[in-house]
This record gives C-alpha cells, sequence and structure tokens, in this order.
C-alpha cells in the first residue's frame, strides 16, 4: 500500500502513463504477496518511429522470461511462511518462458526452444522475473554481447555469462557463427549466502540451428559455481553506460541529500495467538523494520493530508553505527530485533539524492537486490566490506556508469546509486 490500494477480486483497473526518455526491455508483474511468481510479463519499448538501435539491427528480437515455479499456490506458500515465521518453501524448478526444461522429473517435452538462422544476430530482452533468485545464465559455446540494461543503453559488453537479479533486465546480441547444430541454453542460482537454502536446480532451453538433426544431442554450458561471487561482481561492476547514446544523461555532480542505507534480514517477536514457533524473519533498513499501511495508501495519506498513516523521520543514516560485514553482529539483540515503524524521507523536487546501500551481517551476508519505484539511477560504485568514504569515492565513476532500476547490492558489501528527484509521488 504505497501508491494505491491493491485490486479487489473481480474488480479491474485501468493504468494510463506516459513513457518518457526510455527504450528498452520492463516488465509488469503483480504486485500483492507472492502472486508475482507467476503473473508477469515483458514490457518493451522500442525507438519511435525514425529512430534506430545505437547497435546493428538484429534479425529478430526474442523475449527470454527467467522464473520459478512451485507445485501449489504460490499465495499458499506465503501463508505458511508468515504463519510458521520461517523462509518461505524452495521453488522445485525455474523456467525459460515458462518452460521447466528436461533436467526435471516429467518433464522432458516440456522445454522452452528457438529456432536460428546461421550468420543471424539476434536481440534477447533477458528478464529475471524470479521471486527470490538470482541467477546465471549462459548459452553453450555463444558469446552475447550486452547492450541495455533496465532499459538504459549500455557500451557494447562481451561476456559469456550474463547474471542478473529479481526485477533486472539484461538486452544482448547472439550472433549464430557456430557450426550448425543444437545448443542448450541454461539458467541456475546464484546464491550468495553461506548455509542458506535455496532452489539448486537448473533449467534449459534449446537453440537449433535451421538444417541440424533433431536427433543431435544439444551442447550443454558450462555453469558457474552457485557461490561464485567473482563472476557475478565481474558481470556486475563491469557494465557501464553509452555516453552520448539515445536518452543518456550524464551524472549530476551537486548532491543535496546524501543517505547511507544499510540492508538486512533481522527478526521478530510472533505475534501472540499464532501459530509462529518462534522469532520470525523481518528485513530492516538502517535498523527500521517497515510497517505496511492497511487503510489507505501512503501516496493518498500524502495527497490528501491525512495524518497518522506514516512519519517522515527516516533515518538518512544508521540509527546505530556499528561494524556493519563483521559476522559477529548476528549475536547482537538490539541488531536483530529492528525496531518497527512506517517511514519516509522527503526530498525537494529536482534536488540530486545520493544513497549508499550498505549490506550488512545481521544474519549472514548475502547480495541484496534493490529496486527504486519511478526513477532510474547512475551506479557510481560497487564494492566489498564497509563503505569507507576516504577511500571509496575515489572509485566513483562520473564518466560513463551504468544507469539502471534495479542493483544487486554486492554480498557484504555496497554500491553507491544517485538520481534526481524529478518524479513526484
Amino acid at each position: 500500500m504505497i501508491t494505491q490500494c491493491p485490486i479487489r477480486p473481480g474488480c479491474k483497473y485501468i493504468y494510463k502513463f506516459t513513457i518518457i526518455d526510455q527504450e528498452g526491455t520492463l516488465w509488469w508483474h503483480a504486485h500483492v504477496s507472492f502472486l508475482r511468481a507467476t503473473v508477469y510479463g515483458a514490457l518493451i519499448i522500442r525507438p519511435r518511429g525514425g529512430h534506430s538501435y545505437p547497435f546493428p539491427m538484429p534479425y529478430k528480437e526474442v523475449p527470454i522470461l527467467l522464473g520459478e515455479w512451485w507445485n501449489t499456490n504460490v499465495f499458499d506458500v506465503e501463508k505458511l511462511a508468515v504463519a510458521t515465521g520461517a523462509a518461505p518453501n524452495l521453488s522445485i524448478a525455474y523456467t525459460i518462458n515458462g518452460w521447466p526444461g528436461d533436467l526435471y522429473p516429467c518433464s522432458e517435452n516440456q522445454m522452452y526452444k528457438l529456432k536460428l538462422l546461421q550468420g543471424r544476430t539476434y536481440l534477447l530482452r533477458i528478464i529475471n522475473a524470479a521471486l527470490n533468485h538470482e541467477l546465471f545464465f549462459k548459452i553453450a559455446n555463444h558469446k552475447l554481447t550486452v547492450v541495455s540494461i533496465d532499459a538504459r543503453y549500455t557500451q557494447p559488453y562481451v561476456t559469456n555469462v550474463v547474471v542478473t537479479a529479481p526485477g533486472q533486465t539484461v538486452d544482448v546480441l547472439l550472433t549464430a557463427d557456430q557450426p550448425v547444430g543444437s545448443y542448450y541454453m541454461a539458467a541456475t542460482a546464484y546464491a550468495s549466502a553461506d548455509g542458506v537454502l535455496f532452489d539448486n536446480t537448473t533449467t534449459r532451453g534449446v537453440l537449433a540451428y535451421d538444417g541440424a538433426p533433431s536427433s543431435t544431442t544439444p551442447l550443454m554450458p558450462v555453469l558457474p559455481d552457485f557461490n561464485d561471487t567473482l563472476t557475478a561482481h565481474k558481470f556486475y561492476s563491469n557494465l557501464t553506460g553509452l555516453v552520448g547514446g539515445p536518452h543518456w544523461e550524464p551524472v549530476p555532480l551537486k548532491v543535496d541529500h546524501e543517505m547511507l542505507v544499510t540492508i538486512g534480514l533481522g527478526l521478530e517477536p510472533c505475534p501472540a495467538n499464532t501459530s509462529c514457533k518462534g522469532p520470525k524473519l523481518s528485513a530492516s533498513m538502517n535498523n527500521v523494520s517497515f510497517v505496511r499501511p492497511t487503510s489507505l495508501s501512503m501516496l493518498q495519506a500524502f495527497f490528501f493530508n491525512v495524518n497518522g498513516v506514516y512519519t517522515t523521520d527516516f533515518p538518512a543514516k544508521p540509527t546505530i553505527e556499528f561494524d556493519y560485514t563483521n559476522a559477529s553482529i548476528n549475536n547482537n539483540i538490539p541488531m536483530l530485533f529492528a525496531p518497527k515503524g512506517t517511514k519516509v524521507t522527503k526530498v525537494k523536487f529536482n534536488s540530486t539524492v545520493e544513497i549508499i546501500f550498505q549490506n550488512t551481517a545481521i544474519l549472514g551476508v548475502e547480495n541484496h537486490p534493490m529496486h527504486l519505484h519511478g526513477f532510474d539511477f547512475h551506479v557510481l560504485a560497487q564494492g566489498f566490506g564497509n563503505y569507507n568514504p576516504a577511500t571509496d569515492r575515489k572509485k566513483h565513476n562520473f564518466i560513463n556508469p551504468q544507469m539502471r532500476n534495479t542493483i544487486a547490492v554486492p554480498a557484504g558489501g555496497w554500491a553507491v546509486t544517485r538520481f534526481t528527484a524529478n518524479n513526484p509521488g
């Protein structure tokens, strides 16, 4: 209940919006409970008539939606997690365009297949629509050239593996330059947290060159290890913006509002008269665990001056400073049990906001995807350990930083983002 109340069962809601300064791959999804696990789709914005891509025109464009699958109602998955206080039950499969692939039981014929013409170049629009997992994506014996992320053009970046966090999109050029045959595309989890259970399976589809015998056994790519943080960080941190390209925005140099925001998981006591077996999981930012409004949306409360829905005292830095990535803090009770609140930060229109996201080790370090609604931001720098202004500011990229709307904050690390607050709401 941030910008609007949920759409009730049997009702409808018409969205009308203007697309400004955006080209590329975005997506839409349900935003209530775990419904996002299966209710989603691609939202592709192409250049206006008379304009072209800032890269060679592909022969064909192909959306590649990576998802997760449960053999049960996903609403019940979340309901059980809330009731017990534990993490949600794991998905049983990943999917490519809705198909799990032939590595799962009883799914030999449930595999996405893409026909290729040798010598042609294809634009794959990769979307990570998974609920909980970052994913490695790879195609056997083929290089991929990244040309856009989160509907923002990039300097072409050649790689043999793509890494995406939930919510992110990556557009890549694939040239069918290998011998005629069949090749697997595959996706599997990048799981950076030690000792945390995850869906350690692999989905795959087939790229079949025109003329390839149907009896040919496809080649399988060698995927990174599930905890290969170095490969993930190399991909995430080597992407840069396309300076002078369509919709390029230079970095605003004067910062009006600076924030250091710690992120991580903690615990909270189980409510009385529940079946919860003990403290349950609870996320927090700057030692505040968010409480969703129940009566009306925060946006409605703001525009109609309704008091009591939220407060405007979200801290610009942690209320308690500590050694953020030191594993020993998971024994610190005040850190584990963050106070609850519905707090916001107010900034002036057109001001420049810098947010430094700092991962914590309160319940173990892991990579955290962070999404900013309503804005794209520059990613000035990323690194490991505690952010140190004295040394890490020297790493900021003010020339050609990547722009995106979702950042995967490195496991046990930090990311510096900056944007102009020019979208009221």
